[in-house]
């Protein structure tokens, strides 16, 4: 008799391994008894209960209110993940990560050193309470440097929806996402055109790529024909802007117009029914006194 200790992931079979191992001794080999000791972050330590605490503390809990001996029985789920690096966010920023938005780097508080891009980490609330875990798109030295972008690609959210208010598209960048938007310099779906502003460009043209605020600035010093030249789209819009204000005046004439046309319309018609009803009385009258001759 032996024993063996394995370190395996979930659907491993321990049994046919036993086997196995008894074909490599040159002898046969069954599995007399297995007892799994770890699962992930669990071990086997006082923190461990058994059915018979958690129907006691349930007890203990309807009959008196006392969730002392629940919590101590019933763990957090960010037990679970304390292995794995985390990313602490604003409060604000936690309803559009429910709602499986990708994080961005304004929304960012803290983080852990050593996030390398394609690792798992946790995204966790101010108050400790695990949000998400996600896919890192920065590294711990990106994070430090760098004003804006994806920081972590949502792969699975763990916090139900509007535990936290929606505070989205509230932000400077988004306020000022939706003026160009309005003042048709990004189109409907916020996408860069040719009329939108080299600034914008260079910090949102390319979305995986991380710039600052300060290189843009750097870049723009650099190259002052392209913050003092207007491009000559921008002119040809204000001028159909201009166009399209003179034109209601003209628009409004047409309409009276219609207007009136339509009334004179109305009291023809109004005027051949009323000569059609009259018609039609001075026939059923007339018809009348002709029956009334023939029955004297």
């Amino acid at each position: 008799m032996g024993v063996v200790w394995v370190d395996c992931e979930a659907g491993t079979y321990v049994r046919t391994l036993c086997v196995h191992l008894g074909y490599l001794l040159g002898m046969g080999a069954h599995m007399q008894e297995l007892r799994r000791v770890r699962s992930g972050a669990l071990v086997e330590d006082p923190s461990m209960v058994s059915m018979h605490d958690v129907k006691d503390a349930q007890w203990l809990y309807e009959q008196y209110g006392n969730e002392d001996y629940l919590r101590r029985v019933i763990m957090p789920l960010e037990i679970l993940l304390i292995g794995k690096p985390r990313i602490v966010i604003k409060d604000t920023s936690v309803n559009a990560v429910c709602y499986g938005a990708q994080l961005m780097l304004p929304g960012v508080l803290r983080y852990e050193s050593g996030i390398e891009v394609g690792s798992e980490v946790v995204i966790m609330t101010t108050k400790g309470e695990a949000v998400s875990i996600a896919i890192a798109q920065m590294t711990t030295s990106t994070l430090a440097t760098c004003d804006h972008g994806i920081v972590a690609r949502t792969k699975r959210v763990i916090m139900d929806r509007d535990t936290y208010e929606k505070k989205w598209k509230l932000g400077p960048f988004a306020k000022k996402k939706a003026d160009l938007k309005e003042q048709g310099k990004l189109d409907k779906y916020g996408r860069v055109t040719d009329s939108t502003p080299t600034a914008w460009k260079l910090l949102f043209g390319e979305p995986d790529a991380a710039t600052s605020i300060n290189k843009v600035a750097e870049h723009m010093k650099a190259n002052p024909e392209k913050v003092v030249a207007a491009p000559k789209k921008e002119v040809k819009e204000v001028k159909e802007v201009k166009a399209a204000k003179e034109e209601p005046e003209v628009s409004e004439e047409k309409a009276e117009k219609k207007r009136d046309k339509k009334d004179k319309k109305d009291k023809d018609d109004k005027k051949e029914k009323k000569e059609k009803k009259e018609k039609k009385e001075k026939k059923s009258k007339k018809s009348k006194k002709d029956s009334d001759s023939d029955s004297e």
